[in-house]
């Protein structure tokens, strides 16, 4: 067995490829390497289909993919949660690029962009409701 295959998905990252196929994958659910690829062609950017099918069965040794063989076509699913996945990804970038400060991650976002007025009382509500539950 290789190296690669005693690793768990928990313990490794998915890179910017694997990311966009699981995006795929966590949007319209159990597909067709085909259908992954066509996506990314029509929604994020040009690829081959070869490269595409390759990565998905690296992805499927690594852990972040399984595989339905009982029909003529193979279907491609998740392995792991969109949620599960999201989390650890942004608390790295939180602990690496903000020395571990979610309010620092925020503050960034926020001056970032022009807020509309919508947007604005949305994340007051948010605050209000995160510091009641503070307190």
């Amino acid at each position: 067995m290789s190296k690669r295959n005693t690793q768990k998905s928990s313990e490794q990252e998915p890179t910017k490829s694997e990311l966009e196929i699981l995006q795929v994958l966590w949007q319209f659910g159990p597909s067709t390497a085909r259908f992954v690829n066509d996506h990314l062609n029509e929604h994020v950017r040009p690829v081959i289909y070869m490269s595409t099918l390759k990565l998905m069965q690296i992805m499927l040794e690594k852990g972040f993919l399984k595989k339905d063989e009982s029909q003529v076509k193979h279907i491609y699913r998740s392995a792991v949660e969109e949620s599960k996945t999201k989390g650890a990804l942004l608390d790295r970038v939180v602990d690496t690029l903000f020395n571990g400060s979610a309010g620092s991650l925020l503050m960034q976002l926020l001056g970032n962009e022009k807020l509309s007025a919508k947007e604005m009382e949305e994340y007051q509500e948010l605050i209000k409701k995160i510091d009641q539950k503070q307190k």
